[in-house]
């Protein structure tokens, strides 16, 4: 932010002075103060700004990578739930074939006796 601190006493465009004749040294002198004053509102105003584009380009930012975290978190999980139902079939095919051994191997033994 700009190093122009906005305070009361510089902001004071008027300070009270009076005279009938001073009235154009006074508009003078208040027309300089006002410009100051401008000077330093638009200053701290233009930081202002900036500091508000910056913010919103942070977040256009951020939104993005969130999409792409989603996208990547949607992937993820479909191939963990391939992987289980992978696990989960090889589980059954393994006990099928465990039991087939067994039942094979009890004939066996059955017809050998």
């Amino acid at each position: 932010m700009s190093d122009i601190k906005l305070t009361n006493e510089r902001m004071k465009t008027y300070d009270g002075g009076k005279g009938v004749f001073k009235t154009g040294a006074a508009l003078e002198a208040f027309g300089e103060k006002q410009n100051a004053a401008n000077e330093m509102l638009a200053a701290n105003i233009n930081d202002l700004i900036k500091r508000v584009c910056a913010l919103e380009d942070k977040q256009v930012q951020n939104n993005e990578i969130m999409k792409k975290i989603a996208s990547e978190l949607t992937s993820f999980k479909a191939e963990i739930d391939r992987l289980k139902l992978t696990a989960k079939l090889n589980t059954n095919t393994i006990d099928r074939l465990n039991n087939a051994i067994n039942l094979a191997s009890d004939s066996s033994e059955a017809n050998e006796e």
